[in-house]
C-alpha cells in the first residue's frame, strides 16, 4: 500500500463487525467459520483505499530469502488482497489469517474464497473472477503458462451470464454463514463487477483519485518475477493454486478485522495459535508500519507482534515505498520488498534503535 497520511489509521468505533446484519440472518446460528471470524475481529476502520489489488510490484522478491531461511509451515499472518496468496503458497502453512482495519477487505476475501471453492483448477478461477466464459477443456489447462492465462482472459469477451454467475457466487458466500448486510452484498457485488468490467487491467486505486500510471495491473502481477527470475505468482502454478484451494476449502484461510495495533485481533490470534500449539512463520505487514509511526501507534504494534507464538525463524516481510526505494536492477518500480526477523525487529526496538519509520525503511 503506498504511503499516505497517518489520519488514514482513524477508527472508527461506530462501525460494528457485523455490518448491520438482516434480522433474517440474525436468526441463524453463526458457522464455526463465522464465530471464528466473529471471536477476533474488532470493530472496523477507514483506509482511502480500494485495494482490490496490490500496488507493490515487489511483492515477489523476497521469496528466495523466505526459501533461503527455510520459512514454512506455522502459521501465516498478513494485511491486503490475494497477494496473500502467493505467500502462503510459498511459506505452505498450517493456518492462515489476514488481518486488516477495512471489513472491505474481509468481504473480498469472502469473494476469492467463494471463487476459489467453485473452481476446479486455475483457468475456471480467474474466468469466474473475470466473468469471461469457463473453457470447455478445463483439464488440458492444468500445466498452461502464465502467458497462455493471460492471453486468454484478455482475448475472451465479458460472459453473457455474468447475472448467473454473481448470483451463484453470492449463493457460496451466503452458504458460509457470515452475517452480512444488504450494504454487505452490494460491496461484494460491486467489488466482483470491477474486476469484470476492467479485466486484467485492474489497478490498485485510492479514493478520489485516478489510478496512477506506476501501479501494476493484474497482468502485471500475474506476470511478475521474484529475484531469481521465476514467475511465482500462485496462479503461475496448478499446485500452488491447489493448497491455497485446500486451505480455504478446510477454512484456515481466516480474513479477521483488525488493526495490528488495535486492542485484540492480534492478541487473540496468538491466543488462537498457543491453543494449536502453533508458531507464526511469516508476517505480511506491507507497508502498514509507515502508518503506525505516523498516528503514533507503533508501541501498541510491537507489544502485539512480541505476544504472538514465534519462533527465532519467524519473518515479517514488508514493502517500502518513496524515497528508501533504490533497487537500479529495477527502473520504474515504486516499491521494495524486504524481510526482517520478528526477534531482531523486537530487538531493536526494546534497545532504543528503532524510534521512527526511517530506522525501518532505511536499514
Amino acid at each position: 500500500m503506498r504511503a499516505m497520511p497517518a489520519r488514514a489509521l482513524v477508527v472508527f468505533l461506530a462501525v460494528a463487525f457485523v455490518g448491520g446484519p438482516t434480522a433474517a440472518h440474525r436468526a441463524q446460528p453463526p458457522s464455526p467459520f463465522a464465530a471464528q471470524i466473529a471471536s477476533l475481529s474488532e470493530p472496523a476502520g477507514y483506509f482511502d483505499t480500494d485495494n482490490l489489488i496490490s500496488n507493490e510490484r515487489s511483492y515477489l522478491q523476497v521469496l528466495p530469502d523466505l526459501r533461503r531461511r527455510n520459512v514454512r509451515g506455522g502459521a501465516y499472518l498478513g494485511v491486503g488482497p490475494d497477494q496473500n496468496f502467493s505467500y502462503i503458497a510459498e511459506v505452505r502453512p498450517s493456518i492462515a489469517f489476514i488481518v486488516d482495519v477495512r471489513r472491505d477487505n474481509l468481504l473480498l476475501h469472502l469473494l476469492f474464497k467463494a471463487l476459489l471453492d467453485r473452481s476446479r483448477t486455475r483457468v475456471e478461477y480467474l474466468a469466474q473472477l473475470f466473468g469471461r466464459p469457463v473453457p470447455a477443456d478445463i483439464e488440458a489447462w492444468r500445466s498452461a503458462s502464465v502467458d497462455r492465462l493471460v492471453d486468454y482472459i484478455d482475448r475472451g469477451r465479458t460472459s453473457p451470464a455474468v447475472s448467473a454467475l454473481r448470483q451463484r457466487t453470492d449463493e457460496a458466500i451466503a452458504r458460509m454463514g457470515v452475517p452480512l448486510s444488504a450494504e454487505d452484498r452490494a460491496t461484494i457485488d460491486r467489488f466482483h463487477r470491477r474486476f469484470i468490467a476492467a479485466g486484467l487491467s485492474l489497478m490498485f486505486q485510492s479514493t478520489g483519485r485516478p489510478p496512477q500510471s506506476y501501479n501494476p495491473t493484474y497482468r502485471d502481477l500475474l506476470r511478475e518475477t521474484d529475484a531469481s527470475g521465476r514467475q511465482a505468482n500462485y496462479l503461475a502454478s496448478e499446485d500452488a493454486v491447489q493448497f491455497v484451494k485446500g486451505l480455504e476449502a478446510r477454512d484456515l484461510i481466516i480474513p479477521v478485522v483488525g488493526d495490528l495495533s488495535g486492542p485484540s485481533a492480534l492478541t487473540a490470534i496468538g491466543r488462537a495459535l498457543a491453543a494449536r500449539n502453533e508458531r507464526l512463520s511469516a508476517f505480511y505487514v506491507s507497508n502498514v508500519e509507515f502508518y503506525l509511526f505516523g498516528s503514533g501507534s507503533f508501541p501498541r504494534f510491537a507489544a502485539n507482534l512480541g505476544r504472538l507464538p514465534h519462533t527465532p525463524n519467524s519473518v515479517l516481510i514488508r514493502s517500502i515505498f518513496g524515497r528508501y526505494v533504490m533497487d537500479p536492477s529495477r527502473p520504474g518500480d515504486a516499491s521494495m520488498s524486504r524481510l526482517q526477523a520478528v526477534d531482531e525487529l523486537l530487538r531493536e526496538y526494546a534497545a532504543g534503535h528503532i524510534r521512527q519509520y526511517a530506522d525501518i525503511a532505511g536499514r
